[in-house]
């Protein structure tokens, strides 16, 4: 058992629990606070979402201990909160709830929307609640409630957003405090997690108070990790990634929108998958650090076929290879795929379509440094529209090679 110390409601509370206990079966069963409900139990229903330290979270995936020190808002807590008495009145009135059970989830998130959306369009809202499951209305009730309420607030001049969360880790762990054993140093964190929150809050401090600038992402849905190696010094492929308009042509089917700075690009990625194609157009922003040789991308992106948007982060470190002559880049991808077209992130085949998709992109990178300047040149004027990404004949590659594979298996070889 462990002894945490938390506000809830405003009230401190002080228990012992069992360290596997998740937050919401210690709100339910030991504080009985059963306006938070719980459905999926996997944090994917939103029906047990609510407040912690200002932030919406999952409380049937949040450990109570997890949250030793922070604040704790159940929907018992927001009787009185003026935007909840809102949302409770225009649910109502726009029919937003039927046996109730998401109520209480979907109202903290709606909440969430309000604060810090004042501007949402209907679309915004959809995306912004979509976490947030209901097997009873339709969502259409849910969506014009929150339309009236952020309608009302703007009306009354209170539609200020709320700056969003940038700090690291999950919502309620800002309160952890590092202890050790009498005479025991306390551990410091390692180089390379050091260095992943330097680039992150170098990427916050480049791209605030710029209009253009991507949306901060949360924790991706998808991460991928690929690497490669090209026949080249690392200074020579350092200095072509800070070309920032001819590495993102080197993606297959990306062409730019606008002429890059460096640190900002615009671009349009177009994708064929069978019968589908999806045309995303979208911004990223990069950060590098010299000193390591690495590099963070973050961007976003929207299908102008579709309402699937994406956002995501590239970290990417180059490394010295073969005794300097050659280098090998270290990727990791982490991107989030919502609307029509997220049924593609969701299949292990994606894993196999992005190292082909590497491939492609490392053979132009390589091709792009050996032609040197001529090179350069050809990324300057490559504004023009390129050739589409055809992620159709990949999957069937990869098809293909996974027949062959299992017949090698069931024939032993």
């Amino acid at each position: 058992m462990k002894t945490i110390n938390l506000t809830v409601n405003g009230k401190t509370v002080s228990a012992s629990v069992e360290p596997r206990t998740h937050l919401a079966d210690f709100l339910r069963d030991t504080l009985n606070l059963t306006g938070t409900h719980l459905g999926c139990e996997h944090g994917v229903c939103g029906a047990c979402t609510l407040i912690i330290d200002g932030m919406q979270a999952r409380s049937c995936i949040t450990l109570a201990v997890a949250c030793d020190g922070a604040s704790i808002t159940t929907i018992e807590g927001l009787d009185e909160d003026s935007i909840m008495r809102a949302l409770r009145e225009a649910f109502s009135r726009e029919h937003g709830l039927q046996c109730g059970y998401c109520t209480p989830g979907m109202l903290a998130s709606a909440r969430d929307t309000v604060m810090r959306m004042p501007d949402a369009s209907e679309h915004d809202i959809r995306v912004a609640m979509s976490g947030n499951l209901c097997r009873c209305t339709g969502y259409v009730g849910i969506v014009r409630a929150i339309q009236s309420v952020i309608a009302e607030r703007k009306a009354m001049g209170l539609s200020s957003p709320v700056s969003p969360r940038i700090a690291l880790g999950p919502v309620g762990s800002g309160h952890a405090k590092p202890t050790a054993a009498s005479g025991a140093a306390v551990a410091q964190p390692a180089a390379g997690a050091t260095k992943q929150t330097e680039l992150a809050g170098a990427l916050q401090r480049t791209t605030a108070g710029r209009s253009t600038t991507a949306p901060v992402m949360g924790k991706p849905q998808t991460t991928l990790h690929q690497s490669f190696s090209v026949d080249h010094r690392r200074d020579e492929v350092w200095d072509f990634f800070g070309r920032l308009g001819e590495v993102t042509t080197c993606l297959p089917g990306t062409s730019l929108l606008d002429t890059p700075t460096d640190d900002h690009v615009e671009t349009r990625i177009r994708i064929k998958v069978g019968p589908i194609i999806a045309e995303f157009e979208g911004m990223a922003d990069v950060v590098r650090d010299p000193s390591s040789y690495s590099g963070m991308i973050h961007g976003s992106a929207r299908d102008i076929r579709s309402s699937s948007t994406t956002r995501g982060e590239i970290r990417y470190v180059l490394v010295e290879e073969n005794g300097g002559s050659a280098t090998r880049v270290n990727i990791e991808v982490g991107f989030t795929l919502t609307g029509p077209l997220a049924q593609f992130s969701r299949s292990s085949i994606v894993q196999d379509i992005a190292k082909r998709m590497t491939g492609a992109f490392a053979q132009n990178l390589q091709t792009r440094l050996n032609q040197g300047d001529s090179g350069a040149r050809a990324g300057r004027t490559a504004h023009a529209a390129v050739s589409e990404f055809n992620a159709g004949s990949l999957m069937f590659s990869v098809l293909w090679d996974r027949i062959k594979a299992f017949f090698r298996s069931l024939l032993g070889r």
